[in-house]
C-alpha cells in the first residue's frame, strides 16, 4: 500500500503498535502508527486489577476445561478510572477503615464485579467452558482518556456475560453456542459503558474458545465428543495442541489491516464482530490442550516452538516436575496447565527481552522492508486449557 493510502486509512482507524507513521487528528486520536515509549520489562506476576472469574451458568456438559494461566506485563497498566474503580481515600475526613468502600480496589461495571484478569493492556479469562485472551492496543496509554486495558477487560466481561445469559435463558436440549453474537453484544455494551460522560478511549483484539460437544446426551447409543467454537478478531490467537503427538490440531488466523495494525474493536475502528469476527468449529479429543494467547507470544515464538514447549512441559509434568499435583498427572492434568502456561510465557519473555534474538515479528518486519532486530517487548498472556471428560453429566 502506498504511503498516501496508508495515511488515509490511518485517519479512519486508531493506534497501532509500532512507530512508523504519525497522523494528527483534529478530533479524537485515530488508529495511527505510533507506539508509546519503550519500557523495561517487569518481573512476571499478575499485574493490574485482578478479579476472579464468577461462577459459570453453564449446564453440566460431557467435557470441561482444566485451566492455568501465566502473565507478563511490559509495564504497569494505567489504573481504571471511576466509576469502574473507586479511587483511594484522599481526605482526612474520610473514614479510616481499610474496609471502607473508598478503599475497594476491585473493578466493577453496572455494580457487577468485572470478570477476568488484567495484564498490562491485555485481559484474560479462564473457566471450565470458556477461555479468551484480548490484547488492548497499548498506544492508547499515551493519550488523554486512553484506556486500552479497560476496553480489553470490558469486552471480555460482557462477552462472558452474554454467553451465560443465553445459556440461562435457553433450554439445555436446544442450546447451541453463538459466540460471534455474544461478542457483538459485548462490543455494543462496551461502547455504551465507555461513552460520555465517562469517555474512555481504546481498542482491543479478541480471541476466545468455547467448549461444547457433538452427540445426543439423551441417547445412550450416542457417543459425545468435544467440539470447540473458536472466535477471533485481530492478531491474538487460539491454538489446539495434541502434546502426545507434538502436533498442531488447529490455530486461528490473524487478521490485519496492514502490518502491525490488526483488526480491533473500539474507538474510531471500522471493525465489528458482526462484520469481521471469524468463528471456526474444531473437533478435539480428551487430552488436547487449547491455548488462548496474546500476540506477545506469537510475535516472539514460531508455531513449532510453541508446540515443542507445550509438549515438553507436559512430559515434565507427567514425570513429576512443576509442583504438586492433586491427582493423576497424565496429559498435564491436576495442576499441569499452570506449569504449561508458565513455561510458555517464560520462553516468549526470553525472546521478547533479547535485542539480538530472532523472532517472527522481526522476520515479518524485514519482509515489509522495515528495520527490525530482536524480540518484540509486549504484554505476554497465556491461558492453557486441558480438555477432560466429566465423570458424570
Amino acid at each position: 500500500m502506498r504511503r498516501s493510502s496508508l495515511l488515509q486509512l490511518a485517519s479512519i482507524l486508531g493506534p497501532t503498535r509500532r512507530p512508523h507513521y504519525c497522523v494528527s487528528s483534529i478530533a479524537r486520536p485515530s488508529l495511527i502508527r505510533r507506539h508509546g515509549p519503550t519500557y523495561s520489562a517487569h518481573t512476571r506476576r499478575t499485574i493490574g486489577d485482578v478479579a476472579p472469574a464468577l461462577p459459570d451458568s453453564c449446564p453440566r456438559l460431557p467435557f470441561h476445561f482444566e485451566t492455568g494461566l501465566a502473565l507478563f506485563a511490559k509495564r504497569p497498566p494505567r489504573p481504571f478510572p471511576p466509576p469502574f474503580l473507586s479511587p483511594p481515600s484522599g481526605s482526612f475526613s474520610d473514614p479510616l477503615s481499610t474496609h471502607h468502600q473508598s478503599r475497594d480496589r476491585r473493578v466493577f461495571v453496572h455494580g457487577e464485579l468485572i470478570r477476568g484478569y488484567t495484564n498490562g493492556d491485555d485481559a484474560v479469562y479462564a473457566s471450565e467452558y470458556f477461555i479468551c485472551a484480548n490484547d488492548g492496543v497499548g498506544a492508547w496509554s499515551a493519550r488523554p482518556r486512553g484506556h486500552a486495558g479497560l476496553w480489553s477487560r470490558l469486552i471480555l466481561h460482557f462477552w462472558v456475560a452474554a454467553m451465560e445469559e443465553d445459556i440461562a435463558n435457553t433450554p439445555p436440549s436446544t442450546y447451541q453456542p453463538d459466540p460471534k453474537r455474544y461478542l457483538q453484544i459485548a462490543y455494543e455494551r462496551t461502547v455504551k459503558a465507555t461513552a460520555r460522560p465517562i469517555d474512555c478511549l481504546g481498542t482491543t483484539t479478541a480471541a476466545g474458545a468455547q467448549l461444547f460437544y457433538k452427540g445426543d446426551l439423551n441417547n445412550p447409543q450416542s457417543t459425545a465428543t468435544p467440539l470447540l467454537y473458536v472466535t477471533n478478531l485481530g492478531d491474538s490467537q487460539v491454538m489446539v495442541v495434541r502434546a502426545k503427538n507434538r502436533e498442531i490440531i488447529y490455530k486461528s488466523k490473524e487478521q490485519w489491516h496492514w502490518f502491525d495494525c490488526p483488526r480491533q474493536l473500539g474507538t474510531n475502528s471500522p471493525d465489528t464482530p458482526d462484520r469481521n469476527a471469524t468463528v471456526d468449529t474444531v473437533d478435539i479429543t480428551e487430552g488436547d490442550i487449547v491455548l488462548a494467547m496474546s500476540d506477545g507470544v506469537i510475535d516472539n515464538l514460531w508455531a513449532h516452538e510453541i508446540v515443542d514447549n507445550v509438549s515438553q512441559s507436559v512430559q515434565r509434568w507427567e514425570a513429576g516436575e512443576g509442583g504438586q499435583a492433586c491427582g493423576d498427572r497424565t496429559h498435564g492434568a491436576n495442576g499441569g496447565m499452570t506449569f504449561v502456561a508458565e513455561e510458555l510465557m517464560k520462553a516468549a519473555r526470553v525472546i521478547a527481552t533479547d535485542p539480538f534474538a530472532e523472532s517472527p515479528f522481526m522476520e515479518q518486519a524485514i519482509e515489509e522492508g522495515l528495520a527490525s532486530a530482536g524480540g518484540k517487548l509486549d504484554d505476554i498472556s497465556v491461558v492453557a486449557a486441558l480438555c477432560r471428560r466429566n465423570t458424570s453429566t
